[in-house]
């Protein structure tokens, strides 16, 4: 192999690795600057509905102090009668209040009165003077505490404040908070978190295997201080095995967990480095961090380091091909210098051959300037179609809120001049009769075009409460000129209370709108068309179902009917985008919507939303 052909092969080999590590780092830089993005988001949330939980019983131990039942238990802390008294009322407020427990120590930090009395290990009559929130407290300030429970090994969150008669302290109200909840909620969001405290022990965490785990070793001195106060109940407290790589600035970090570290993890494939960012929380002196997986970004880096080698090579090979043909090309020329003829038909072919490049090269600019204009065509064709749906949906509710219409305007116009006749007859009795005919007309109206104008208002996308009874309602109404002329039976579910869930309302009604309006179109046709809506509630969950008794779900459909332009529709009905939207409204609230074929027949979509309650209300 000649030297030459040595040098451009090393050459070319340098050049695709310069490529390759260029557009490598470049991915990686980018798809980290969009993914701190999306986690500096995540940390807001997180550490709202965090602040959110703890200031919620925030002001409860104050509060205790103006208690009658606490104040005459502290002053004769040996009294059964009172004792038992301030046990029955704490317990009540516990159970108002969703805290884990509410108990009274004495000015000696002996257990007095507490919400959970009547279990075998209650915390009547333990002595927690050791306790920081106690010794805080006893010293006239509010204390703030999270800690492992001796009694139960529950962890939870203490919350402390002195209690007073006549400018002395008599005693400390102490509340217990539980935060699995919040471990709990967001674990469902499928995101790695925790919480540490000022020790570096992390308290909370979506993984089990982290909690009570450490950032960083401890000090023999350090251990020791937590064995006597008892803050972790002398948990072992191992570390977490997670090494900090690299620091991106602004609380972000690279981290890498060690073998240790994953073999907590309750997942069998789990990502060894990951991006971590972290968010002071001043209120509890606790740290809030939120860990992404890198493996998607490295991935996505590698895939592209390969396409800019490849495009590096292809490139290059084409220069090293072009400079070859050249020199040939030019040998040739200088060999045949001689012969005049065959040089002048040598230069006619190259003018040829040149000609036929230019041409080729301009036909090539044509087609891919063709193929330009054919792509802008589609998108604008993809974005009309969208517009033409949407066009025709508004088409149906308006032609069906006309025709709903025309039939009362024509009899309020005739019962109106009617009314002035029998006015001017002095027949007031009759006229009477017309007015109030006229006013019941009115309110059908209003409740059509109130339901029309909610169904069209423009949604914000916040979560708040909807009641489902009445969004079935109002969806009902919308469709009530397509029901009329379908004979189309609903049965509706006999709830014995309203049923609540955690979504907009207004694009809850949206779906109900569009899943009723499918069934609708499925049982074009059927004998005897029925939809039946359904629905039950866990603890945590609502489910709600709307089956027909059509033909059903096809077999070739089913695993794409949730994505964009999928449609068993003739062409020209529908654009196959709202089941796609309606899984991502449901998906946004925290629920999920799916599809299958009911055994007895038919299709039956089911909804599964949170539970409105008031700890979720307005989170």
């Amino acid at each position: 192999m000649k030297l030459r052909t040595v040098l451009r092969i090393a050459l070319l080999l340098v050049l695709m690795d310069i490529a390759a590590v260029a557009a490598f780092r470049a991915s990686v830089d980018g798809s980290l600057d969009e993914l701190r993005a999306a986690n500096t988001q995540r940390l807001e949330l997180y550490a709202n509905s965090l602040n959110s939980e703890i200031g919620h019983y925030a002001r409860l131990p104050s509060l205790l102090g103006l208690s009658p039942y606490v104040e005459r238990l502290l002053h004769a802390p040996q009294d059964r009668q009172r004792q038992q008294a301030a046990n029955d009322y704490l317990e009540r407020l516990s159970q108002r209040t969703g805290a884990s427990a509410i108990y009274i120590m004495d000015s000696s930090g002996i257990v007095r009165a507490t919400s959970n009395w009547r279990q075998p290990d209650s915390y009547l009559g333990e002595n927690d003077a050791f306790r920081a929130y106690f010794t805080d407290a006893i010293n006239g300030q509010p204390g703030r505490f999270f800690g492992v429970g001796t009694t139960r090994s529950e962890a939870g969150y203490y919350l402390s404040e002195p209690l007073t008669s006549h400018g002395r302290i008599i005693g400390v109200a102490v509340v217990k908070i539980n935060m699995e909840y919040l471990e709990k909620l967001w674990r469902e969001n499928k995101t790695m978190v925790m919480v540490s405290d000022q020790n570096e022990v992390i308290i909370l965490a979506t993984e089990p295997g982290w909690k009570f785990s450490t950032l960083k070793p401890f000090s023999k001195a350090l251990q020791d201080a937590f064995d006597r106060n008892r803050q972790y109940n002398r948990k072992p407290l191992p570390p977490l095995g997670l090494e900090e790589r690299r620091s991106l600035g602004n609380g972000s970090h690279i981290y890498r967990l060690d073998q240790s570290g994953r073999r907590t993890l309750s997942r069998l494939a789990y990502p060894r480095d990951m991006l971590g960012q972290s968010l002071q929380l001043p209120l509890s002196n606790w740290r809030l961090t939120v860990l992404s997986s890198l493996e998607p970004v490295y991935q996505l880096a590698y895939n592209r380091a390969a396409l800019a080698a490849l495009l590096t090579l292809l490139s290059l090979t084409g220069i090293l091909w072009l400079n070859e043909r050249r020199r040939r090309l030019r040998d040739k020329l200088a060999a045949r210098e001689a012969l005049q003829q065959a040089y002048r038909e040598l230069e006619r072919k190259v003018e040829e051959r040149t000609a036929d490049l230019s041409r080729a090269n301009q036909q090539l600019q044509e087609e891919v300037s063709e193929r330009i204009r054919a792509e802008q065509h589609l998108r604008q064709t993809q974005d009309n179609l969208v517009q033409a749906g949407k066009l025709a949906v508004l088409g149906q509710l308006a032609t069906g809120i006309a025709h709903e219409l025309n039939q009362p305007l024509a009899a309020l116009r005739t019962l109106s001049g009617n009314a002035i006749k029998f006015i001017e007859r002095q027949q007031t009795d009759t006229a009477r009769t017309n007015l109030q005919t006229i006013c019941q007309l009115v309110d059908k109206m209003g409740e059509i075009t109130s339901a029309l104008k909610g169904y069209a208002r423009k949604s914000t996308s916040s979560l708040g409460t909807v009641d489902i009874s009445l969004a079935i309602d109002s969806a009902v109404l919308l469709l009530r000129n397509r029901l009329e002329g379908s004979q189309v039976r609903i049965l509706r579910p006999n709830a014995p209370e309203p049923w609540q869930a955690r979504c907009d309302p207004n694009r809850f009604e949206q779906v109900l709108v569009n899943l009723l309006a499918n069934a609708l179109d499925e049982l074009q046709g059927q004998p005897q068309p029925i939809i039946e809506i359904s629905g039950h509630r866990t603890t945590e969950h609502l489910q709600l179902q709307i089956r027909d008794n059509g033909p059903g779900l096809q077999e070739s459909v089913r695993a794409q009917l949730f994505e964009p332009f999928v449609t068993t529709k003739p062409a020209g009905i529908g654009l196959g985008l709202g089941l796609t939207l309606s899984a991502g409204i449901i998906a946004e609230a925290g629920g999920s919507l799916s599809a299958d074929n009911h055994p007895q027949g038919g299709a039956v979509f089911t909804i599964t939303l949170p539970l409105a309650t008031k700890e979720n209300r307005h989170v």
